[in-house]
């Protein structure tokens, strides 16, 4: 077996684990629990693309986990890891992400198995086209059926060229952009949804530390402010998990990237150190800020949350004893190994899961796919109408007191809500109706972990589903 064969069978086994473990908490039959676990359905297909003068034969795959609910919902990576097992786990991860927020899709993912940075801007339109193409000739995306968003290696560029394809070929079909989401705002996209996993990293972080129970049984106080970050990765999900937590009150310690990582006890400047990486190619050589040659090294330096936003198996059995975080907050999927998991959870460090700490992204990707079906822009209708009343009171309350307030304090009481503010406050719902949701479940079933807990509220909601389809009585 070869490296990425072994690095998604990996995986997939940890993912397999987590489940089993959570199962054994619950009292479903044994018939049912295998088919929650299993995936569905497995598409693997391999596509003909002209690259330059020569045709080059590119290996796609789409996994639909769970129809327990549809449409199934995932994002798309461009990686040379790319292969089943991995998109299996992935598509695992996406089934109980949706169940733990209430968010009414199956699970699913897919990938195209190619290095993105490899390509020009037209080879990789041309290869997402393609294999969209072959994603809709086996009735394998649409509005109702499957619908794909971004992930490693993709963004709002891609899924407007997916949408695009979509919409050329299902001409007739009104609700075709709805058939992905994570486009950008002109074509379909919505307010919020750039930084909506990392702001929902920020959300379950704030509403872990707001439990006194939690934070007394790690040495800390409550609340973020004041608490040492250490991020590893700086890419979407990375930056604005670092951004949101800073501007919390936070202290970003260190980041990590894969050309080496920087540290300052002090503290860093997300925007900042954003804005050198983009000059410079590189976060090293940051003022003030002392490099490391390995980014993984800094994951292992003094701090009291640490947030890995990269790829999976970033913390494991060689690094976990060294790791001095006392949370260690899941920004991307399954970045512990199951091995890793049992170290810190020995060593009494808290883990927030990824199965609910990222679930920002699909949270506002349904938000986004409603959007699209409804054809019509959240805050569009009542903005206007909540700020005549608003300043109907404002304005009674002035004259009864005979006070009046600033321009300022008046712009903020008035204020209308807009798309990306009722985005943000249904992010924020789902996150903390989440946490306090798997938090309760962890104490009335003496589960010792949130993943645990986490998994079993998934599993309680799925059953649910399979029980009113009349499969199981």
């Amino acid at each position: 077996m070869d490296s990425v064969e072994s690095h998604g069978s990996k995986f997939l086994a940890d993912v397999h684990y987590y489940f089993d473990k959570a199962a054994s908490y619950t009292k479903l039959s044994e018939g049912l629990l295998t088919q929650i676990k299993v995936s569905n359905s497995v598409y693997k297909m391999k596509f003909p693309v002209k690259i330059g003068d020569k045709i080059e034969v590119i290996e796609g795959i789409r996994v639909q986990h769970s129809h327990h609910k549809q449409p199934t919902k995932g994002g798309i990576r461009f990686a040379e890891t790319v292969d089943e097992d991995e998109v299996k786990a992935l598509a695992t991860l996406m089934t109980f992400k949706c169940a733990v927020v209430d968010v009414p899709f199956g699970g699913a993912k897919g990938g195209v198995r190619i290095n993105p940075n490899l390509y020009k801007v037209d080879e990789l339109e041309r290869i997402t086209r393609r294999y969209t193409t072959e994603l809709i000739r086996k009735n394998l995306i649409g509005p109702g059926i499957d619908v794909p968003a971004p992930d490693y290696g993709t963004g709002p560029r891609e899924m407007a060229w997916i949408a695009d394809t979509y919409a050329a070929i299902k001409y007739e079909e009104a609700d075709a952009l709805a058939c992905v989401t994570g486009k950008p705002v002109g074509q379909g996209g919505i307010r919020g949804r750039k930084e909506a996993t990392g702001l929902g990293v920020f959300f379950g972080i704030r509403e872990a530390l707001c439990d006194k129970s939690i934070t007394d049984s790690l040495g800390l106080s409550t609340g973020i402010e004041g608490k040492r970050f250490i991020v590893q990765g700086l890419g979407n999900v990375g930056y604005h998990s670092a951004l949101f937590c800073q501007q919390g009150g936070g202290i970003i310690v260190g980041i990590a990237e894969r050309e080496g990582g920087i540290y300052n006890e002090n503290g860093l400047d997300t925007e900042a150190v954003f804005k050198h990486r983009n000059e410079t190619g590189s976060i090293l050589n940051y003022t003030g800020a002392k490099n490391y040659e390995h980014g993984n090294e800094v994951l292992e330096l003094a701090c009291d949350i640490l947030i890995p936003a990269a790829l999976e198996n970033q913390i494991h059995a060689g690094n976990a004893g060294k790791i001095k975080a006392k949370v260690v907050a899941e920004g991307a999927n399954g970045p512990t190994t199951k091995e890793a998991e049992e170290i810190l959870l020995a060593r009494n460090i808290l883990i927030i899961p990824d199965l609910y700490l990222n679930s920002g992204g699909v949270t506002v990707s349904y938000f986004e796919w409603l959007k699209n079906l409804s054809h019509v822009r959240f805050g569009r209708m009542g903005k206007r109408l909540e700020e005549l009343n608003y300043r109907r009171i404002v304005e009674a309350i002035e004259s009864q007191t005979g006070k009046g307030l600033s321009p300022a304090q008046r712009q903020l009481i008035i204020h209308g809500a807009e798309e990306v503010d009722l985005v943000r406050s249904g992010l924020e719902e789902a996150m903390v109706s989440a946490f306090n949701e798997v938090n309760e479940i962890k104490r009335s079933k003496n589960i010792p972990d949130l993943r645990t807990a986490a998994f079993v509220s998934g599993i309680q909601k799925i059953a649910v589903s399979y029980e009113l389809m009349g499969i199981w009585p």
